[in-house]
């Protein structure tokens, strides 16, 4: 869930943090030579985790699966460039790697030293009279074809060159079309733009921006050279960015995207997992999967395909399946987890897009409801609240998932992630309006993304889980959702940066730690992720290298 990743907890982990500064005198560590668990007094001992009066798992049918221990199979079908920096080397892609969709751009002209703005955030003309850049002057840009470019500007609206040049740039486009299609000629962080019908853009009038130049300008200090300032501060590497990196539909793109599935993720890994202790796997996939082989530009074909090849590779050895909405049309979240094109999210705000991804619950639900190794059905992967206006429009999706997928089976664990932001009271409010009939609340906690916990030392980041943590598992099982960690990492901030902290076993004592609360959720836990370029990030590496449990504690 990816990472970064993306994702903000919110602010009420300062309570949590209160609570376990107070109760970290009750924690200490060590136990027996060579026991390397965290040791901690829990008031009520392990029974007071659990859930009072429930039978674990149990489908209405009488048969039972144990407890999850999972991994989620991040990366794979939906992409994060952070897990595999290598596919957005600037080697692996086209010219102007640093133009990828979503990215950030600024443009000064080199004669003034001022910067192009959309009037008002856009809805009127484009000036190039600012000193300093703020949002008016930042432009999203969408990648055409390497070398073309359309730019969103504040207030999502698109630049045009009305009749496709020949007069006054202006922000007030919808939609992107022909006439907001720009080409870029670049010389160090120099550039040239070009209309549609050849002619360059120039700052003579700084109150406007026209395309009128006809003859091409020379580089250096004239007004029809701009320089290119590009904002580092947000990268999107997902998904659609590599799709798109030759433009739709490119072969290159392809073959790329093909060459990583394939070999991502192999029934091999099934085989290690299952030798290992895990009992099943969560599959994020994108919406586009439902088109396949053929989806919308510019996604590749082919997911499909991978899911029914995990389906087939979980019945052979043993793993149950959960497959996870984890990139919803438009975007529950601005970040690359959810395949955005330029980290503006949309999900929340228009109903085409929600009723489309019941469309894909409904595809999913009815291709594998009868699959013997399917699990559960994800609706949707953290929807953050900073882009939901109205809470009710969540309730309402999952309300309409939970039927979409009971029209295909009456036992089929349908899963509701938490909305990232709520609150713990929150988190269990929602569990509690949810139907008692193998419906999951889904809980992502991460002792990071937020600075606090770069502060604590090692023996504090493990009493949250201890406590905070604990406490939100506990009310979880109560509820009348089973519980579900269906994110979690080895990774955690701490100690200001101290050279050498945290250290191998401080990793381990973090890792069984959370095992130990987590694995008394009542649906259970699965890790982010299998594979990752970044070691702590990664089950595979992590438990091979023996920073956490070799297999799930019990």
């Amino acid at each position: 869930m990816a990472l970064w990743v993306a994702k903000l907890q919110s602010m009420y982990l300062a309570v949590g943090l209160l609570l376990a500064l107070v109760h970290l005198h009750s924690t200490w560590l060590g136990g027996e030579a060579g026991d390397t668990r965290v040791q901690c007094f829990v008031p009520g001992g392990v029974a007071g985790l659990q859930a009072p009066q429930r039978t674990l798992l149990q489908t209405k049918t009488k048969t039972k699966f144990p407890k999850v221990r999972a991994v989620n199979l991040g990366g794979w079908l939906v992409i994060e460039g952070w897990m595999k920096p290598e596919l957005f080397s600037a080697s692996n892609l086209p010219i102007d790697p640093d133009l990828l969709d979503g990215t950030r751009i600024r443009l000064r002209s080199s004669k003034t030293g001022l910067y192009m703005s959309a009037e008002n955030g856009g809805g009127s003309v484009v000036s190039c009279n600012r000193s300093v850049a703020s949002t008016w002057e930042t432009f999203k840009v969408w990648r055409v074809s390497p070398g073309t470019y359309q730019l969103r500007v504040d207030n999502n609206k698109f630049m045009n060159a009305p009749n496709n040049g020949g007069g006054i740039v202006q922000a007030t486009a919808t939609l992107a079309r022909g006439w907001e299609i720009f080409t870029f000629t670049r010389q160090g962080n120099m550039v040239h733009i070009q209309a549609g019908n050849g002619d360059y853009f120039q700052a003579v009038n700084k109150n406007q921006v026209t395309a009128d130049l006809v003859t091409p300008p020379p580089w250096g200090n004239n007004a029809a050279t701009f320089t290119i300032e590009i904002d580092e501060s947000v990268s999107l590497h997902g998904e659609y960015q590599l799709a798109n990196a030759w433009g739709a539909g490119a072969p290159q793109a392809k073959t790329v995207v093909k060459n990583h599935r394939d070999n991502f993720i192999q029934e091999s890994d099934f085989e290690w997992l299952s030798n290992n202790g895990i009992n099943a796997v969560r599959i994020p996939v994108g919406w586009w999967i439902a088109y396949d082989p053929n989806p919308p530009a510019p996604y590749v074909g082919g997911s499909l395909q991978c899911l029914d090849n995990a389906f087939k590779w979980g019945k052979t050895h043993n793993i149950k399946i959960i497959v996870d909405l984890h990139a919803a049309p438009g975007g529950q979240s601005t970040f690359e987890i959810c395949s955005t094109r330029d980290g503006v999210a949309e999900w929340a705000t228009n109903k085409t897009y929600r009723d489309q991804s019941i469309e894909v619950i409904d595809f999913l639900a009815q291709r594998y409801a009868k699959n013997p190794a399917l699990l559960g059905i994800e609706l949707l992967n953290e929807p953050f609240e900073n882009v939901i206006p109205d809470i009710s429009v969540v309730n309402d999706y999952y309300t309409t998932g939970y039927k979409t997928v009971r029209k295909y089976s009456k036992t089929t664990y349908v899963i509701m992630s938490q909305v990232i932001g709520h609150s713990d009271d929150e988190i269990v409010n929602m569990a509690n309006l949810l139907p008692d009939d193998n419906v999951v609340m889904d809980y992502h906690p991460y002792n990071s993304f937020v600075p606090i916990y770069s502060t604590l030392s090692v023996e504090q980041n493990i009493a949250i889980v201890y406590n905070q943590r604990r406490d939100l598992i506990r009310r979880l099982n109560e509820s009348n959702a089973y519980a579900f960690v269906g994110e979690w990492t080895d990774y955690f901030e701490c100690c200001n940066g101290a050279p050498g902290k945290p250290n191998k076993q401080d990793y381990l004592k973090f890792a069984t730690a959370q095992e130990n609360v987590f694995g008394h959720a009542t649906f259970g836990w699965a890790f982010w992720s299998y594979r990752n370029a970044v070691d702590r990030w990664s089950y595979e590496t992590s438990a091979t290298q023996g920073y956490m449990p070799r297999r799930p504690v019990n």
